[in-house]
């Protein structure tokens, strides 16, 4: 047991080797494919945090002042503790959630666990408007890679308010809760910002002692174990570690495994006092065999030239069309400080600084059109692409704040300001596609995961880029009356994107350099009128510029194609948010509604002229327009429930020919999209739950002058899934939980690539069986 009087280095000296020990066994997570271990990891994560720890032991020894102390927290069970949020945790934002006038959504960490989710992208169904993409014909999107309100958003995911790394696979075993802030948000992030941005907000120590673990298995043979142990050090200081383990198949899919262990220790000093200091890091390792797609031949509106392929009967969603090569692994580490400190009268100052680095390398195989078939359907083939991606990215980024709440003559103002400081970086070497000729066809039916195919060589040629950011904002709510408040916020950034690049002409390598440097003013404003202490009506506009090079540190010289948006001589595409809406906390502030109609625009798309001498010019403009509901919270203190519908309409208003002609729509945004969760506490021991998501069509074809008949797969069917839970508590500590995802097993296309020659399947019906513990 754990005595709180025993001197802290003591304690650090005596919890460690058990607790490392305990960590090894989990990270004895093998490769078969490899026959590699990644428990490395963990042991010096450990050990490095001990060191850290028995300097700093002597401080967490000292007593806080009394006056400081905090009262004892009572952990309680997820069933007891609401899905409603009241707040988020960026001090940009001021005012609670029903006072703040933009459309945001806090997936709590409660509904993550009764879900039994595990990624964020399973997270972020508990909010409409969000779709999935699987990306260009030849190069396979892998990771967290998704739209929301119609713009990629993949590039604007933060953790605590700091740019994330890199488009990965993000785990929630470390995550307190997701914020989702919809809408252009220039003023709040910088440049990038067309559709709004997700915030991930890490666990971090209590002032309690507490331990939480979870061991899961589901039907298709991927097992999970999860702990959260958290202890005092001293009456001000504690020590906090998340652990996860995790491997096995993918459900509904041959061959196809992901596999991961990660830790995230973290201390915490002056808990309770006016200064509190956070030290924490996450570091996780994942080896996967990556999924390259199945072919869309025999799907519903599959359309090809050759009569037989129209006709072919469709091919077994679980084929693996890859080879015993395909591999995957990722390496993602971050390390934070943080420091907090009460200046007294309403003041607060706040920095966080943070190192980060991630790598991924990656060998996919996927898959393309079929060849001309033959009489025989057992005897036809599909080509096959290997891709591989050795990406580095790295960021370091400081963050000045201070909160303030003073008067001015009769107007109270809530203000927050700061200074940030960023830079990020990303190397990729190039990887040419090996020779056609050398890589095997699979059989369109029966293909053969046991195949050698090449693995694509580096060249020499690559593309490294980095940008530098300094930026400083403010944000002031003025409360001129009880019912009126003004909000406004305002961001100067100052960029420079500098790529060196090296192409491969003949045997002849041709390094070249681009740099773009320039000036950025985002701004957001909102009106608020609250006819009632519980609710308010509010009208608000905001903005945002997404520059050459803004996602991917890599500017071109090229002025035609897909890639000419990273031209440096071109301006930053500038988006337009206008959003009106209503929000209303009910039933003793324990249910919250939301309403919202909104009207994007984004303007100096990149749009082409002159098919005939292949001229682009920057005249585009596109629209996105829609309403949004929601509701989250406690309809009795044993009913939960969180909702969500949102409409999107989009239309490019200006443009020439193809995708960008006028009155074409936004690929893979469909017109509804709807989200449902809700769970009852039956009695003291059992609990029910379930939910339902909802997904229109999400066209592919969107060019007006095109028969969408006619052109291969040309959209993604609608589609809506259910699922299901129960939860028993076994004993006070322990409780077990099913859950049954997709329900009805439901069939459907979860993404489809640009060309619709391949897709990725949903899951089917899968069970997932966990015990949690908590101590």
């Amino acid at each position: 047991m754990f005595d709180e009087h025993r001197p802290a280095s003591q304690f650090c000296r005596s919890f460690f080797p058990f607790d490392l020990i305990w960590s090894l066994q989990l990270a004895h997570i093998r490769s078969r494919k490899h026959a590699t271990t990644i428990s490395p990891l963990l042991s010096q994560s450990l050990v490095a945090l001990a060191a850290l720890a028995t300097p700093l032991a002597g401080q967490a020894e000292q007593k806080g002042p009394a006056e400081h102390s905090l009262p004892e927290v009572k952990v309680k069970s997820a069933a007891q503790v609401p899905f409603k949020a009241d707040a988020v945790s960026s001090p940009k934002l001021t005012q609670p959630l029903v006072d703040t006038p933009q459309t945001i959504s806090v997936i709590k960490k409660e509904i993550i666990q009764e879900q039994g989710v595990t990624t964020l992208v399973e997270a972020l169904r508990n909010t409409p408007g969000i779709t999935l993409q699987l990306g260009e014909n030849g190069n396979t999107s892998v990771g967290d890679t998704f739209q929301m309100r119609g713009f990629a958003t993949d590039t604007s995911i933060f953790v605590d308010g700091i740019r994330d790394l890199s488009a990965i696979t993000r785990d929630t075993f470390n995550i307190e809760q997701v914020e989702v802030v919809k809408g252009p948000a220039g003023a709040d992030i910088g440049r990038g910002a067309a559709s709004g941005y997700i915030n991930l907000v890490s666990k971090l120590p209590a002032a309690d002692n507490f331990t939480d673990g979870s061991v899961s298995i589901n039907d298709a043979g991927n097992s999970r174990v999860t702990a959260d142990l958290n202890r005092k050090l001293g009456e001000t200081s504690a020590f906090r570690v998340n652990v996860m383990g995790q491997g096995g198949d993918v459900a509904g899919r041959d061959v196809v495994e992901n596999k991961s262990i990660g830790i995230a220790p973290s201390l915490a000093f002056g808990l309770g006092t006016p200064t509190r200091f956070y030290l924490y890091s996450q570091h996780i390792r994942q080896d996967n065999v990556p999924d390259g797609g199945v072919p869309t031949v025999g799907l519903r509106g599959f359309f090809n030239a050759d009569a037989r392929l129209r006709a072919g009967a469709r091919v077994n969603e679980e084929n693996f069309y890859g080879s015993t090569d395909d591999d995957e692994k990722i390496h993602t580490d971050m390390v934070t400080a943080k420091i907090e400190h009460d200046l007294g009268q309403g003041m607060v100052l706040r920095n966080i600084s943070r190192y980060g680095k991630a790598t991924v390398d990656r060998v996919l195989t996927g898959v393309n059109a079929p060849a001309a078939p033959s009489a025989d359907p057992a005897t036809w083939t599909v080509a096959r692409t290997r891709q591989r991606v050795d990406r580095e990215n790295e960021i370091l980024a400081n963050q000045t704040n201070l909160t303030a709440e003073f008067a001015t003559g009769g107007i109270k103002h809530a203000l927050s300001t700061g200074l940030e400081l960023m830079y990020e970086k990303q190397s990729l070497p190039t990887f040419p596609a090996p020779d056609a000729a050398t890589i095997t066809p699979a059989n369109l039916y029966n293909p053969n995961p046991n195949v050698r195919l090449p693995i694509p060589a580096p060249n020499g040629a690559f593309t490294n880029g980095h940008t530098s950011t300094v930026a400083l904002y403010a944000f002031d709510t003025l409360k001129l009356t009880d019912r009126w408040q003004l909000n406004g916020g305002l961001r100067f950034e100052r960029y420079n994107t500098e790529t060196n690049a090296a192409t491969q002409t003949g045997t002849t390598l041709v390094p070249s350099s681009l740099k773009k440097s320039d000036n950025l003013l985002s701004w957001k404003i909102g009106a608020l009128f609250k006819p009632a202490a519980n609710g308010s009506i509010y009208a608000a506009l905001a903005n945002s510029f997404t520059p050459p090079g803004a996602s991917n540190f890599a500017l071109s010289a090229t002025t035609t194609g897909s890639t000419a948006v990273n031209n440096p001589s071109l301006d930053p595409q500038k988006t337009t948010n206008m959003e009106i809406g209503t929000k209303w906390d009910l039933l003793q502030k324990r249910l919250a509604l939301t309403a919202a109609v909104y009207r994007t625009d984004h303007k100096n798309e990149i749009a082409q002229i002159d098919p005939l001498t292949n001229t682009f010019a920057q005249f585009g403009k596109r629209r996105v327009e829609g309403v949004e509901l929601g509701v989250v919270g406690q309809i009795t203190p044993a009913w939960q429930l969180s909702a969500g519908i949102a409409s999107m309409d989009t239309k490019v208003l200006e443009g020439a020919t193809g995708n960008n002609s006028a009155g074409a729509a936004s690929r893979w945004s469909p017109d509804l999209t709807a989200t449902l969760w809700s769970s009852y506490k039956l009695t003291g021991k059992w609990t029910v739950g379930g939910g339902a998501r909802y997904v229109s069509e999400q066209k592919r074809v969107v060019d007006p002058s095109l028969n969408a008949a006619s052109q291969n797969m040309p959209r993604i069917p609608s589609y809506w899934v259910a699922d299901a839970m129960v939860s028993y508590q076994a004993t006070k500590n322990v409780s077990l939980q099913w859950n049954v995802a997709n329900l009805f097993d439901k069939d459907y296309v979860s993404t489809l690539n640009n060309s619709g020659a391949r897709y990725t399947p949903g899951a089917p019906r899968t069970v997932l069986l966990t015990a949690n513990m908590m101590y």
